[in-house]
């Protein structure tokens, strides 16, 4: 009986796994809102600096985020202090409301994607720094705390 759980466990664990996925990681919000001065710091090294990776950004979010899109700062830093920023905007919802991203209940998550088929040239610690750069219609000042964001984390895959 053991041995036929051992195995069971073993089979759902290979099934589980993406091959493709070479780092993945995520962090919490606080009370599940986004400070616009709390810059989100991913650090990651070790990667093949030969051969092409997808990033992406993933966030998760619960039905208290305000907003059909997301706009979003990012900072890619390369070992050697070269780095590349950028600002970025994301569709969220449907223009019905309806969210898109995968997931059941009250929390969803997006996949979105940051750089395709990028090299990794250098040997060495990349950082990733994301913020949110959200403002209301008409409103110079950014959205202080951006509610309803409940993680957000990136994931680097080998390109297909």
């Amino acid at each position: 009986m053991h041995k036929f759980i051992a195995i069971s466990i073993l089979f759902i664990l290979l099934l589980s796994c993406n091959e493709r996925t070479v780092h993945s990681e995520y962090q919490a919000t606080k009370g599940n809102s986004w400070s616009k001065n709390d810059t989100i710091k991913f650090s990651f090294s070790e990667l093949d600096t030969v051969i092409p990776y997808d990033m992406f950004i993933n966030i998760r979010n619960d039905n208290t985020f305000p907003y059909s899109n997301l706009f979003l700062i990012t900072e890619l830093t390369y070992p050697n202090g070269e780095s590349v920023r950028d600002t970025l905007e994301y569709e969220m919802a449907l223009p019905d409301g309806q969210w898109l991203g995968k997931g059941y209940g009250s929390i969803k998550e997006n996949k979105l994607w940051y750089r395709e088929n990028i090299v990794f040239p250098d040997t060495g610690v990349y950082t990733l720094l994301l913020s949110h750069a959200m403002r209301k219609n008409g409103s110079v000042d950014g959205v202080v705390d951006l509610s309803g964001i409940v993680d957000v984390g990136f994931e680097i895959e080998k390109s297909k």
